[in-house]
């Protein structure tokens, strides 16, 4: 599907585009998802139905702009969450020729990385609905719908929705970039799992983590840990602390609240001994589901490392 002409034959007509291979029907969501009688009650809307101004961007893309929805999919989310701090990958998932504003026919595209190449997937602007709620993906600022929709496309990609449902983080930050991923398991890590981490945040690599228990999908601990759950890493620095050096690590969950409650959270006492001006930077009190904590607990809590760039 081209997405520059169908745009332009739906402007031509004057009608907003219905995408008949990734239909608003049940095949799109997959038959076993949700059980019949809710499938049956799933509503398809299109943004400009459900808000007054929506927008595809408002004020830049942000990791803090989804909260995942009904669909088991943080192994994609989380992939999402590491793109959006990577500006020029970004870009190229995301174009920047469409919108609800200038031409809008109800038809957006997105791109992902293939077997090979970047393909352009197409889709209309029907997202589903269930008792009035997302089924997918929801915008942190109710009408901003770049989330939803690439999320609908990555959907398309795959089969419908279903296949959302479980997946690894490691494919989707291919699919997202092109590039080349690298994944430790942290019963055994590098010695140097400190350093590499925090060579991967400057050079500017996707990274993310997962933690053990598919059996147990989705149970919280009570630290604030989900079980069988992918989260971003967002950041690795080495700061100083009492009379030496601590390694700590920046960690969103895709949920877009459940933090960490143990040492080095929001919190924590260990940052009252951290100087102001570290503090400032990197301290972000807020139950956005973004935490810090020390590499030990890291590797206690989370059972693989997902690092991923254009090149080895």
């Amino acid at each position: 599907q081209d997405f520059r002409d169908l745009r332009a034959l739906c402007l031509s007509q004057g009608l907003l585009f219905e995408d008949s291979t990734f239909p608003a029907h049940i095949s799109s969501i997959g038959p076993t998802l949700l059980p019949e009688e809710k499938l049956r009650q799933i509503q398809w809307k299109r943004p400009t139905e459900i808000q007054r101004n929506p927008r595809l961007i408002m004020d830049g893309v942000s990791r803090f702009d989804i909260m995942q929805g009904e669909i088991g999919d943080c192994w994609m989310l989380a992939a999402l969450g590491s793109l959006t701090l990577r500006k020029h990958f970004l870009e190229n998932v995301l174009p920047k020729d469409q919108g609800f504003q200038d031409d809008y026919a109800g038809i957006f595209h997105f791109r992902f990385w293939q077997y090979g190449e970047w393909v352009d997937v197409v889709i209309d602007d029907r997202l589903p609905f269930l008792n009035g709620r997302y089924l997918s993906v929801q915008p942190r600022t109710s009408n901003e719908f770049w989330p939803s929709l690439l999320e609908k496309a990555y959907a398309k990609l795959q089969g419908s929705y279903q296949n959302l449902n479980g997946g690894y983080l490691s494919d989707a930050l291919v699919d997202f970039t092109g590039g080349v991923q690298v994944q430790f398991s942290l019963k055994d890590p590098p010695p140097d799992l400190e350093e590499i981490l925090k060579a991967a945040d400057k050079s500017r690599c996707l990274m993310g983590c997962s933690t053990s228990g598919q059996s147990r999908r989705n149970i919280e601990l009570r630290n604030g840990i989900v079980q069988g759950h992918a989260y971003t890493i967002t950041g690795a620095v080495k700061i100083p602390y009492k009379n030496g050096w601590k390694h700590i690590i920046r960690i969103w969950n895709p949920w877009g609240h459940g933090e960490w409650k143990g040492p080095w959270s929001d919190d924590s006492r260990q940052w009252d001994r951290v100087d102001p001006e570290y503090r400032e930077a990197l301290l972000r009190n807020k139950d956005d589901g973004e935490f810090w904590m020390s590499c030990e607990n890291f590797q206690e809590q989370f059972s693989w490392v997902y690092i991923c760039n254009n090149t080895p």
